[in-house]
């Protein structure tokens, strides 16, 4: 599907209800994979928290809509580098969700959602974006290393039950 018209601005108060529709997509594909990590919950996202995020300046919370209608999001939060001295200081962006509505997917619209994401971290000072991405997820690893991002870590685990 080619979309030819679409906004991205950033998330209101008023959004809490729709994003919470998107919120919930994201979190159905976890729970389906990953069932022994991630539950159904309710609400989706509490209220405040979302409006906490709204409100925060180093929260980048944007919406993707086709005329008034979200059709997708990004969430990044600034960070800094541990007051460490092993580690470089730093400022940079962590990429904590995003999600497009699965029609829209593949009209340039995550590309954008990412793209306003990078412009904004680096307003407000930041060298790099990162993000994890759940190894199942091979659709969104490819989109990530499209968008020139590479593998600087890997997290793994070991379950102790039988």
């Amino acid at each position: 599907m080619t979309l030819t018209k679409f906004t991205i601005d950033a998330a209101t108060a008023e959004d809490y209800d729709a994003l919470c529709q998107l919120f919930d997509e994201v979190d159905a594909l976890h729970r389906q994979r990953l069932p022994h990590l991630f539950q159904k919950i309710e609400p989706v996202r509490e209220q405040d928290y979302f409006l906490d995020l709204v409100a925060d300046e180093n929260v980048g919370l944007f919406v993707a809509r086709a005329g008034k209608a979200p059709i997708g999001f990004v969430n990044a939060v600034l960070q800094e580098a541990p007051a460490l001295p092993l580690f470089i200081p730093r400022r940079y962006a962590i990429v904590n969700d995003i999600t497009v509505v699965a029609r829209y997917r593949t009209s340039g619209v995550g590309r954008m959602l990412m793209d306003r994401v990078h412009q904004w971290a680096q307003d407000k000072g930041a060298i790099a974006v990162e993000l994890a991405v759940y190894e199942f997820n091979q659709g969104a690893i490819a989109f990530y290393e499209r968008l020139g991002y590479e593998t600087l870590s890997r997290r793994m685990t070991k379950s102790l039950s039988d």
